[in-house]
């Protein structure tokens, strides 16, 4: 094994392991390491995995991310980013937050009824349901860290 790594170089394995030392935590989040591609000439290029816009991100943070690569890997190791969009193997942090969040309990009749009137001349569609979630989260939200009445 020692005379591969010494001849391949640490796998993208190795790098996903620490990637989150190597790049941070807002970084890790949302991109992972897919291959190291070697080079004949000069450094490897590093392929990189990221979750939609954050690849204009990472394209400007490239010089920053090659040196924190370098400094573990090792003096000229990796010499180019190889962006790459598309869905990382692990959901992002926010939507494994709220898909383990405890569901909100429901308002009580006389809080429904006051956002039903509130509501009564919009007309039916996609604003109204939005507004009617928006003026449940708000009435939960003055029941209980307000401590207000709704």
């Amino acid at each position: 094994m020692r005379s591969l790594d010494d001849k391949f170089g640490e796998g993208p394995d190795t790098l996903r392991a620490r990637w989150r030392e190597i790049v941070g935590e807002a970084l890790a989040s949302r991109s992972e390491p897919v291959k190291v591609i070697k080079s004949r000439v000069g450094g490897a290029t590093l392929e990189l995995k990221v979750a939609g816009a954050v690849a204009a991100l990472v394209q400007h943070q490239a010089p920053l991310i090659l040196d924190r690569l370098n400094l573990y890997l090792g003096l000229g190791a990796v010499a180019k980013l190889r962006i790459v969009q598309g869905p990382l193997s692990r959901p992002p942090p926010l939507l494994r937050a709220a898909s383990s969040r405890r569901p909100r309990p429901p308002l009580d009749a006389a809080a429904e009824q006051r956002l039903a009137d509130g509501l009564a001349e919009t007309p039916e569609g996609p604003l109204k349901e939005a507004l009617t979630r928006l003026g449940r989260e708000v009435m939960r939200g003055q029941n209980g860290e307000l401590g207000g009445g709704g």
